[in-house]
Protein backbone atom coordinates (compact mmCIF):
# COMPACT_ATOMS: atom_id res chain seq x y z
CA UNK A 1 0.00 0.00 0.00
CA UNK A 2 1.45 2.98 -0.63
CA UNK A 3 2.20 5.55 2.06
CA UNK A 4 2.83 9.90 1.94
CA UNK A 5 6.25 10.50 4.05
CA UNK A 6 5.47 13.23 6.47
CA UNK A 7 8.18 16.12 4.91
CA UNK A 8 10.63 16.84 7.60
CA UNK A 9 11.20 20.24 7.37
CA UNK A 10 8.15 21.67 8.53
CA UNK A 11 6.70 21.27 11.96
CA UNK A 12 5.27 17.85 12.80
CA UNK A 13 1.42 17.54 11.27
CA UNK A 14 -0.80 14.74 11.77
CA UNK A 15 -0.46 12.06 8.88
CA UNK A 16 -3.53 13.47 6.74
CA UNK A 17 -3.58 13.38 3.44
CA UNK A 18 -5.56 16.23 1.10
CA UNK A 19 -7.97 14.36 -1.50
CA UNK A 20 -9.62 16.46 -4.39
CA UNK A 21 -12.11 14.23 -6.02
CA UNK A 22 -12.39 15.84 -9.57
CA UNK A 23 -14.92 14.14 -12.25
CA UNK A 24 -15.64 15.06 -15.79
CA UNK A 25 -19.44 14.78 -15.89
CA UNK A 26 -20.55 17.88 -13.80
CA UNK A 27 -24.48 17.99 -15.19
CA UNK A 28 -24.37 22.25 -14.72
CA UNK A 29 -20.85 22.53 -16.02
CA UNK A 30 -19.38 19.22 -17.77
CA UNK A 31 -14.97 19.05 -17.92
CA UNK A 32 -15.44 22.02 -15.14
CA UNK A 33 -11.75 20.46 -13.34
CA UNK A 34 -10.03 21.67 -16.50
CA UNK A 35 -11.87 24.75 -17.05
CA UNK A 36 -9.15 27.29 -17.16
CA UNK A 37 -8.76 30.04 -14.36
CA UNK A 38 -5.71 32.65 -14.82
CA UNK A 39 -4.13 29.61 -17.56
CA UNK A 40 -4.25 26.78 -15.41
CA UNK A 41 -7.05 24.18 -15.10
CA UNK A 42 -9.10 24.51 -11.82
CA UNK A 43 -8.43 21.84 -9.73
CA UNK A 44 -4.60 22.68 -10.17
CA UNK A 45 -5.24 26.24 -8.34
CA UNK A 46 -7.39 23.82 -5.70
CA UNK A 47 -3.62 21.83 -5.51
CA UNK A 48 -2.12 25.01 -4.76
CA UNK A 49 -4.08 25.73 -1.96
CA UNK A 50 -3.66 22.31 -0.32
CA UNK A 51 0.39 23.08 -1.16
CA UNK A 52 -0.03 26.00 1.61
CA UNK A 53 -1.59 23.99 4.29
CA UNK A 54 0.52 23.33 7.32
CA UNK A 55 -1.33 20.77 8.72
CA UNK A 56 -0.88 17.97 6.01
CA UNK A 57 1.36 15.86 4.68
CA UNK A 58 0.35 16.01 1.01
CA UNK A 59 -2.28 16.19 -1.67
CA UNK A 60 -3.69 13.92 -4.53
CA UNK A 61 -6.38 14.71 -6.66
CA UNK A 62 -8.68 11.49 -7.37
CA UNK A 63 -10.51 11.25 -10.84
CA UNK A 64 -12.16 8.29 -13.05
CA UNK A 65 -11.02 10.28 -15.56
CA UNK A 66 -8.28 10.19 -18.38
CA UNK A 67 -8.14 13.67 -19.70
CA UNK A 68 -7.90 14.89 -15.64
CA UNK A 69 -5.25 12.11 -15.30
CA UNK A 70 -3.47 13.10 -18.02
CA UNK A 71 -3.44 17.03 -17.20
CA UNK A 72 -2.44 15.87 -13.81
CA UNK A 73 0.93 14.50 -14.77
CA UNK A 74 1.81 17.58 -17.51
CA UNK A 75 1.35 19.80 -14.26
CA UNK A 76 3.31 17.51 -12.10
CA UNK A 77 0.02 17.26 -9.70
CA UNK A 78 -0.21 13.42 -7.60
CA UNK A 79 -3.35 11.37 -9.12
CA UNK A 80 -5.17 8.55 -8.17
CA UNK A 81 -7.77 7.01 -11.20
CA UNK A 82 -10.17 5.77 -9.60
CA UNK A 83 -13.32 3.77 -10.58
CA UNK A 84 -16.47 5.76 -11.24
CA UNK A 85 -18.30 6.63 -8.29
CA UNK A 86 -21.29 8.11 -7.36
CA UNK A 87 -20.04 10.98 -4.77
CA UNK A 88 -17.11 12.49 -3.99
CA UNK A 89 -16.19 10.92 -0.80
CA UNK A 90 -16.78 7.27 -2.48
CA UNK A 91 -13.95 8.38 -4.63
CA UNK A 92 -12.49 9.54 -1.34
CA UNK A 93 -12.64 6.26 0.53
CA UNK A 94 -11.10 3.89 -2.33
CA UNK A 95 -8.65 6.32 -2.31
CA UNK A 96 -8.23 5.25 1.33
CA UNK A 97 -8.32 1.51 0.56
CA UNK A 98 -4.78 2.45 -2.00
CA UNK A 99 -3.20 5.18 0.38
CA UNK A 100 -1.94 5.07 3.58
CA UNK A 101 -2.98 8.12 6.08
CA UNK A 102 -4.39 8.48 9.81
CA UNK A 103 -7.10 10.70 8.31
CA UNK A 104 -8.19 12.06 4.90
CA UNK A 105 -9.12 16.13 4.00
CA UNK A 106 -12.01 15.92 1.51
CA UNK A 107 -11.09 19.35 -0.72
CA UNK A 108 -13.60 19.69 -3.43
CA UNK A 109 -12.31 20.38 -6.73
CA UNK A 110 -14.42 23.17 -7.65
CA UNK A 111 -13.28 25.72 -4.47
CA UNK A 112 -10.06 27.61 -6.04
CA UNK A 113 -9.95 30.01 -3.47
CA UNK A 114 -10.04 27.82 -0.81
CA UNK A 115 -8.58 29.05 2.70
CA UNK A 116 -5.23 27.11 3.76
CA UNK A 117 -5.87 27.76 7.19
CA UNK A 118 -9.35 26.02 6.81
CA UNK A 119 -7.60 23.14 5.91
CA UNK A 120 -5.71 22.84 9.06
CA UNK A 121 -8.57 23.71 10.96
CA UNK A 122 -10.20 20.89 9.51
CA UNK A 123 -7.03 18.27 10.09
CA UNK A 124 -6.69 19.55 13.52
CA UNK A 125 -10.16 18.83 14.69
CA UNK A 126 -9.95 15.50 12.73
CA UNK A 127 -7.05 14.38 14.93
CA UNK A 128 -8.66 15.82 18.28
CA UNK A 129 -12.48 14.20 17.19
CA UNK A 130 -11.88 11.33 15.00
CA UNK A 131 -12.08 9.06 17.34
CA UNK A 132 -15.58 10.43 18.71
CA UNK A 133 -17.09 11.33 15.32
CA UNK A 134 -17.68 10.13 11.67
CA UNK A 135 -16.55 13.53 10.40
CA UNK A 136 -15.59 16.91 10.50
CA UNK A 137 -16.64 19.62 8.58
CA UNK A 138 -16.30 22.85 7.56
CA UNK A 139 -18.24 26.38 7.91
CA UNK A 140 -18.53 30.08 8.03
CA UNK A 141 -20.87 32.65 8.64
CA UNK A 142 -23.26 33.82 5.39
CA UNK A 143 -23.21 37.18 4.93
CA UNK A 144 -24.71 37.98 1.15
CA UNK A 145 -28.22 37.39 1.77
CA UNK A 146 -28.26 35.97 -1.86
CA UNK A 147 -25.92 33.33 -1.12
CA UNK A 148 -29.16 32.48 1.94
CA UNK A 149 -31.65 31.98 -0.83
CA UNK A 150 -29.64 29.94 -3.44
CA UNK A 151 -30.07 26.28 -3.25
CA UNK A 152 -26.01 26.29 -4.63
CA UNK A 153 -24.93 27.35 -1.05
CA UNK A 154 -25.90 24.32 1.42
CA UNK A 155 -26.70 25.68 4.78
CA UNK A 156 -26.12 24.20 8.30
CA UNK A 157 -27.45 24.00 11.60
CA UNK A 158 -25.57 22.74 15.19
CA UNK A 159 -25.77 22.28 18.24
CA UNK A 160 -23.94 23.91 21.40
CA UNK A 161 -21.44 20.79 21.09
CA UNK A 162 -21.16 21.65 17.47
CA UNK A 163 -22.64 18.38 16.16
CA UNK A 164 -24.68 18.76 12.91
CA UNK A 165 -28.29 18.81 13.02
CA UNK A 166 -29.11 19.13 9.51
CA UNK A 167 -27.56 20.51 6.14
CA UNK A 168 -30.11 21.88 3.67
CA UNK A 169 -30.17 23.69 0.39
CA UNK A 170 -33.46 25.40 1.67
CA UNK A 171 -32.41 28.82 4.24
CA UNK A 172 -32.32 27.08 7.81
CA UNK A 173 -32.86 27.83 10.32
CA UNK A 174 -36.09 29.25 8.95
CA UNK A 175 -36.70 33.00 9.98
CA UNK A 176 -39.71 33.83 12.42
CA UNK A 177 -37.64 36.02 14.26
CA UNK A 178 -34.32 35.41 16.17
CA UNK A 179 -32.14 32.98 15.37
CA UNK A 180 -28.05 32.39 15.36
CA UNK A 181 -27.18 33.30 12.13
CA UNK A 182 -27.11 31.30 8.74
CA UNK A 183 -24.14 29.04 8.52
CA UNK A 184 -22.44 28.02 4.88
CA UNK A 185 -21.40 24.13 4.71
CA UNK A 186 -17.88 24.20 2.93
CA UNK A 187 -16.67 22.10 0.57
CA UNK A 188 -13.88 20.65 3.15
CA UNK A 189 -14.53 17.62 5.49
CA UNK A 190 -12.33 15.04 7.19
CA UNK A 191 -12.51 11.66 8.14
CA UNK A 192 -10.52 8.52 9.08
CA UNK A 193 -10.34 5.63 6.72
CA UNK A 194 -12.84 3.53 9.04
CA UNK A 195 -15.17 6.31 8.87
CA UNK A 196 -14.50 6.59 5.22
CA UNK A 197 -15.26 2.64 4.70
CA UNK A 198 -18.36 2.97 6.73
CA UNK A 199 -19.70 5.98 4.28
CA UNK A 200 -19.31 3.70 1.54
CA UNK A 201 -20.95 0.77 2.80
CA UNK A 202 -24.37 2.69 3.54
CA UNK A 203 -27.17 3.25 1.12
CA UNK A 204 -27.92 6.59 0.11
CA UNK A 205 -31.07 7.93 1.83
CA UNK A 206 -34.22 9.83 0.55
CA UNK A 207 -32.75 12.47 2.31
CA UNK A 208 -29.49 12.62 0.75
CA UNK A 209 -31.18 11.71 -2.76
CA UNK A 210 -33.57 14.89 -2.09
CA UNK A 211 -30.84 17.24 -1.16
CA UNK A 212 -27.90 15.65 -2.98
CA UNK A 213 -25.73 16.46 0.31
CA UNK A 214 -23.19 13.91 0.61
CA UNK A 215 -22.78 14.09 4.15
CA UNK A 216 -26.68 13.62 5.20
CA UNK A 217 -25.63 10.14 4.72
CA UNK A 218 -23.91 9.90 7.81
CA UNK A 219 -26.66 12.05 9.45
CA UNK A 220 -29.32 9.22 7.83
CA UNK A 221 -27.78 6.45 9.68
CA UNK A 222 -27.02 8.30 12.77
CA UNK A 223 -23.04 9.15 12.70
CA UNK A 224 -22.11 12.63 13.93
CA UNK A 225 -20.50 15.16 12.29
CA UNK A 226 -19.04 18.28 13.77
CA UNK A 227 -18.64 21.45 12.56
CA UNK A 228 -15.32 23.74 12.90
CA UNK A 229 -15.87 27.43 12.06
CA UNK A 230 -13.56 28.86 9.12
CA UNK A 231 -13.39 32.02 6.58
CA UNK A 232 -14.84 31.88 3.21
CA UNK A 233 -12.14 33.01 1.17
CA UNK A 234 -13.97 32.90 -2.25
CA UNK A 235 -16.57 31.13 -4.29
CA UNK A 236 -16.78 27.61 -5.22
CA UNK A 237 -17.44 27.30 -9.34
CA UNK A 238 -20.59 25.36 -10.00
CA UNK A 239 -21.36 26.51 -13.58
CA UNK A 240 -19.88 28.38 -16.61
CA UNK A 241 -21.13 31.87 -14.81
CA UNK A 242 -19.40 31.40 -11.49
CA UNK A 243 -16.23 31.01 -12.99
CA UNK A 244 -16.49 34.19 -14.87
CA UNK A 245 -16.98 35.61 -11.40
CA UNK A 246 -13.96 33.39 -9.98
CA UNK A 247 -11.36 34.70 -12.96
CA UNK A 248 -12.66 38.35 -11.89
CA UNK A 249 -11.75 37.49 -8.19
CA UNK A 250 -8.32 36.30 -9.33
CA UNK A 251 -7.48 39.40 -11.66
CA UNK A 252 -7.92 41.83 -9.05
CA UNK A 253 -5.91 39.39 -6.76
CA UNK A 254 -3.07 39.72 -8.97
CA UNK A 255 -3.01 43.54 -9.34
CA UNK A 256 -3.06 43.45 -5.48
CA UNK A 257 -0.09 41.60 -5.06
CA UNK A 258 1.86 42.93 -8.14
CA UNK A 259 4.84 45.20 -6.71
CA UNK A 260 3.76 48.66 -6.95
Amino acid sequence: MNSFAPDTTRPKVPNHLAVIPCRWGSTRFPGKPLAALGGKPLFWHVYQRCLQSRSIVGAVVATDDRRIATTSEELGVPHVLTDSHETGTDRVAECARRIAADGYINVQGDEPFIDPLAIDAVSQALAQHGDSVAAVNACSYIEDTADIRSASVVKVVHGDDRRVLMFSRHPIPYDCGDHPGYLRQLGLYGMTADALQTFSSLPRGPLEQAESIEMLRLLEHGHAIKMVLARHAGPSVDTPSDLLAAQKILRQSMRHSAPQ
